[in-house]
């Protein structure tokens, strides 16, 4: 590697330790849980002391992207900070996946201190996954729950209902029905389900599940509310788009806040939603045309 190829990459690292130093500080201030906040403040230190020693060898100061800072702190509070420390942790294994094997050896003569980072940098990764107890991924499976049988079910009604009704009133008003219905009995269910499981915390689960499938519901049914009447096939292939990118978002949170794969999650559901949608579909028109339901 060049010198100036290396002094560039160091610069870059060197942002990076004082960015996430900004980062670990600012979610600190609303992490209510003790251990969860200390470790933070923590590890925002070390953050801090990595900087000083990429410093030692750019001889300069760098200013992290503070839009950065600020649009992490906003998704921490939004999505949780656990999201966000999971993402931050991509850069650590880039920065193992750039100085390893025998470009490590290389550049450890050069850089004495690297060793010491890369040590400092694998204790954050066992400690960010032993401080993972955050109420919004203790809840995840609540929110799965909603949010796979809003996709299975809905989506499969909406798509029945397209061919069977032809007009977009009929259907969003059916969809909001069932919509909210369907909604109080998932929350229902999973009250009780947990209340008979181990009684803990049934409340919030209930709520978790019944918020994303009403969440689901409201964004399938926006396009039959928004388009013309006739304008049902639109409405239908919008509705389908909206599937996969709510699959697609929701999965990419998962994987990442939970370290799995998220190709095979998306394809898995994905495939069970679209192929109910495409089953009921076909069994809208079935019904339209062999019953004689003309509505």
């Amino acid at each position: 590697m060049k010198n100036l190829d290396l002094m560039k990459t160091i610069k870059r690292f060197q942002a990076d330790e004082l960015l996430e130093y900004y980062v670990y500080i600012k979610i600190a201030r609303f992490v209510k849980d003790k251990n969860d906040r200390d470790i933070l403040l923590k590890i925002a230190g070390e953050e801090q002391k990595h900087y000083g020693i990429w410093k030692q060898y750019t001889k300069c100061d760098v200013k992290p992207n503070m839009l950065v800072v600020y649009w992490y702190v906003i998704l921490a509070r939004i999505l949780g900070y656990t999201f966000i420390i999971k993402k931050m942790e991509n850069s650590v294994i880039e920065f193992k996946e750039v100085f390893s094997g025998k470009l490590e050896n290389e550049l450890t003569e050069k850089i004495p201190d690297l060793k010491i980072i890369l040590q400092d940098e694998t204790e954050h990764e066992n400690e960010l996954i032993d401080m993972i107890d955050e109420e919004k991924l203790r809840y995840a499976g609540s929110m799965v729950l909603g949010l796979n049988d809003a996709l299975v079910e809905f989506t499969g009604s909406l798509a029945g209902w397209t061919f069977a009704m032809q007009s977009n009133r009929l259907i969003s008003l059916a969809g909001l029905i069932t919509g909210i219905a369907a909604t109080m009995s998932m929350a229902s269910s999973e009250y009780l389900s947990v209340k008979n499981d181990d009684g803990k915390n049934a409340l919030k689960s209930s709520l978790y599940t019944g918020a994303a499938y009403l969440v689901t519901v409201v964004i399938l049914i926006l396009p039959y509310i928004l388009l013309p009447d006739k304008g049902y096939l639109a409405a239908l292939l919008i509705m389908l788009a909206a599937v996969i990118l709510i699959i697609a978002a929701f999965n990419y949170y998962i994987s990442v806040a939970r370290s799995i794969s998220f190709k095979k999650k998306f394809l898995e559901m994905s495939l069970i939603s679209l192929s109910v949608a495409a089953a009921s579909f076909v069994i809208g028109l079935l019904v339209k045309r062999f019953l004689g339901l003309d509505i």
